[in-house]
């Protein structure tokens, strides 16, 4: 079977069913799911808006933070180790699946939102260093990845045993590579970046980051099995996606913006029209194995500007941040697991990686963002804001544990990695490049508050 006949194999199995959901003990009736998803919404939303005002108030950290320690709160490592019943009884594994399509509805929304405050024009007057923070972002991590791999390949359970080397070698790779891009959005968004240049910038090369770390996964996955062909649809399927809707995707898309200008508000056809668009590009990028979040990222950058991005805030917004986006820590942090990192060995080789981590990212992003002309407090800012990983680390770490790729001990290991650079982010980029910034006038001194106050 030649290339193209696997990838053409691989896109029509895209709507086959790919189970089993789950390793289901119950059998459950559409209304115990209602039951079952209202209840875990309260939950989630009580616990999220609790620990983001605990984290604003008394660690000075952004509420997405706070949203993100609440997951892992809500999952094994807490809840469920201390009143399991409990746990169970809330989030059973056979309602998960409910849970996961509406992780993936939240975030994808909430990227929508964050590509339609993209500032086009700063992005151009910046397109130099964002290239070049974007590649330092991938290399530096990969080629710290050549020698760090071997080495963990070397301690029993890391790893799984048959793995190649250089299947090791890139996974390792895109794991520190990665940028926590929804929560980059959200931490830039919350200190008043969003129309900034620095913001910008941390953004795009955030979002290209990501997506080269994806195709990176795509070409690992296609070497377990899954066949060349999900590499060629991913990474064939993205750059082709993402080139017509940047060349043709604002021309088609502005009848839109003007018959928002034409009756000065959006009608109900525009948004069931947006949010139809929104789905749709999010399904394209999801489905060629990209992820969700880069369809709605995609098609939001697209859309018109002006009164058109403010009605939409005003009506999708307050939804997106409040109700769906916690949806998805919830989710990530049901499958984390922080007491598997048990001995003194086990620590030493986590604190490794957390430093090879912070090296590859912040070192290189800020390197390289002082050698394309900025200045030092901005690069610091910048290196700072690439740094965080997130739970989109959380995201591809899943992946690579449920397909066999790294055993239960790296997963944890690379959780702590992720919460770390995390919650460093914040009080870093304030260390660095907030406060002082606040003090000259050049960043909102009230931008903390805006979304956390939604």
């Amino acid at each position: 079977m030649n290339l193209l006949q696997q990838a053409w194999l691989a896109l029509t199995d895209v709507l086959n069913p790919h189970g089993p959901a789950a390793n289901s003990v119950n059998s459950y009736a559409p209304s115990d799911f209602s039951i079952h998803f209202f209840l875990q919404l309260t939950v989630i939303i009580l616990t999220c808006r609790a620990v983001g005002w605990l984290a604003r108030r008394y660690l000075k950290q952004p509420q997405v933070v706070g949203e993100m320690i609440a997951g892992v709160l809500l999952g094994p490592s807490l809840l469920g180790l201390f009143l399991p019943g409990v746990q169970d009884a809330i989030f059973p594994k056979d309602t998960r699946n409910v849970l996961y399509v509406g992780a993936q509805l939240g975030v994808g929304l909430y990227m929508f939102m964050v590509g339609l405050t993209l500032r086009l024009d700063h992005f151009k007057s910046k397109a130099k260093s964002a290239a070049a923070v974007s590649a330092a972002g991938i290399l530096a991590p990969f080629l710290l990845a050549i020698p760090l791999a071997p080495v963990l390949m070397g301690v029993a359970g890391l790893f799984t045993p048959g793995i190649s080397q250089a299947n090791a070698t890139l996974f390792l790779g895109a794991c520190i590579a990665l940028t926590a891009f929804p929560m980059l959005a959200r931490i830039i968004n919350e200190n008043g970046l969003a129309n900034s240049s620095l913001g910008t910038l941390a953004l795009t090369a955030g979002a290209f980051d990501d997506a080269t770390s994806w195709c990176v996964l795509a070409i690992v996955l296609a070497t377990f099995g899954a066949g060349a062909g999900v590499a060629v649809i991913a990474i064939g399927g993205a750059v082709l996606y993402g080139g017509f809707m940047l060349l043709f995707g604002r021309r088609l898309l502005a009848p839109l913006g003007e018959a928002v200008e034409r009756k000065g508000e959006m009608s109900m056809q525009v948004l069931a029209i947006t949010m139809m668009l929104f789905c749709l590009s999010a399904f394209l990028m999801d489905a060629i194995g990209i992820h969700a979040i880069f369809g709605g990222f995609l098609m939001g950058v697209c859309m018109p500007r002006g009164r058109f991005v403010e009605e939409l805030k005003q009506k999708v917004e307050p939804i997106a941040v409040v109700l769906l986006l916690p949806m998805f820590f919830t989710y990530s942090g049901l499958n984390t697991r922080m007491d598997m990192v048990n001995s003194v060995s086990l620590l030493l080789i986590a604190l490794v990686v957390l430093l090879v981590s912070i090296l590859a990212k912040f070192g290189a992003c800020y390197a390289a963002a002082r050698l394309t002309g900025e200045d030092n407090r901005t690069a610091l800012g910048i290196g700072a804001l690439m740094n965080s990983r997130g739970l989109m680390e959380l995201i591809i770490i899943n992946i690579g544990l449920q397909k066999g790729i790294i055993g239960p001990t790296l997963f944890s290991m690379l959780v702590l990695m992720a919460i770390i650079t995390t919650v460093m982010a914040t009080p870093l980029f304030e260390a660095v490049y907030g406060r002082k910034a606040r003090r000259d006038g050049a960043l909102d001194a009230d931008g903390g508050q805006r979304l956390a106050a939604v």
